[in-house]
């Protein structure tokens, strides 16, 4: 029997304008942008909204923002259509909490919260310019985890931060140690290496002082059973218990998003259909490189997307 996974998008997805036209057309997904505004204790809403880009883009204010995005674009799915078959989700690195509230895991007041605070952790865990992040095209993750392994060795700490989908996997870890990497990586053989533009080595071990004030937040919330199976990060595999979920995210601050695993194992599992929930496409265009071809993949971020997976009658 054919499943369904819903999956929702991580840090790099957002963009000033998201949520500005549906939250005209869904008053669940205004109620949502609105909860966020109260929760924080500023217009989340007009950031997301009208920008600026430059605000939009730093971590403490686009995990928050993402996150209610795609709540949002969630919630206005869950007014057409209340009854959302679903067996399984799942999200990207940050895209995690917005699964878990999908999930009835965790509230969307305390995620919202939580996100935000794991932004700032995650940017003050390591001086600007003392970390790094690099996405390498085109080579195998034993090789790649080899070239970083002797660079760790050396004293410049570097390992494997994003396994998104076959031939693209992040690199992250010290900015001398992303650089030494990268040119091993194409000394190996890699087809390139393009620095990422971010404010700090994440996903690396180099986040573990966030990771450990993120389990002190996280110790301090309500956090249920998940209704749907949640596939972690860290392990590709489901959690639905309360303190497995606390533990997968403090550990996944600072271990690899195991992405294409993740995705891999859902299509093993009969998954047939994925639905990615939120702001742009990037996960859509990462499963059509791992899942196989016959997989049906929809995007929904907007009224007439979310009008188009209804019309398809895909979760009746």
């Amino acid at each position: 029997m054919s499943k369904i996974a819903l999956v929702f998008p991580g840090q790099g997805s957002q963009f000033v304008g998201m949520g500005k036209e549906l939250v005209t057309q869904s008053a669940a997904a205004k109620h949502i942008f609105d909860q966020a505004d109260a929760a924080l204790g500023f217009s989340l809403s007009a950031l997301c909204f009208e920008g600026p880009d430059e605000e939009l883009k730093l971590t403490a204010n686009t995990q928050p923002a993402i996150l209610t995005m795609s709540v949002a674009v969630l919630a206005a799915l869950k007014e057409k259509q209340p009854v959302i078959k679903a067996d399984f989700v799942a999200g990207h690195s940050l895209g995690e909490y917005s699964a878990l509230v999908a999930a009835g895991a965790l509230t969307f007041e305390d995620a919202v919260k939580t996100v935000r605070l794991r932004g700032q952790f995650m940017e003050s865990a390591v001086p600007a310019g003392q970390g790094a992040m690099a996405a390498v095209l085109g080579m195998e993750r034993d090789a790649l985890q080899t070239v970083c392994a002797e660079v760790t060795a050396g004293g410049n700490p570097v390992q494997l931060a994003n396994l998104n989908c076959p031939g693209q996997i992040v690199i992250s870890g010290s900015a001398e140690g992303v650089k030494l990497a990268g040119e091993g990586a194409k000394a190996a053989g890699a087809k390139r290496v393009l620095p990422l533009n971010v404010s700090g080595p994440f996903h690396s071990s180099l986040m573990e002082p966030a990771a450990d004030r993120l389990k002190e937040v996280l110790a301090g919330i309500a956090i249920s059973e998940a209704s749907i199976p949640v596939v972690a990060n860290v392990s590709a595999r489901p959690v639905t218990g309360a303190a497995d979920i606390a533990t997968s995210l403090v550990d996944q601050v600072a271990s690899p998003v195991l992405w294409e695993d993740s995705v891999a194992w859902m299509a093993e599992q009969g998954v047939t259909t994925f639905i990615e929930i939120g702001p742009g496409k990037v996960l859509a265009g990462l499963i059509k490189k791992i899942a196989p071809g016959d997989v049906k993949i929809y995007s929904v971020q907007d009224a007439e997307s979310l009008a188009e997976l209804l019309d398809g009658g895909i979760l009746c």
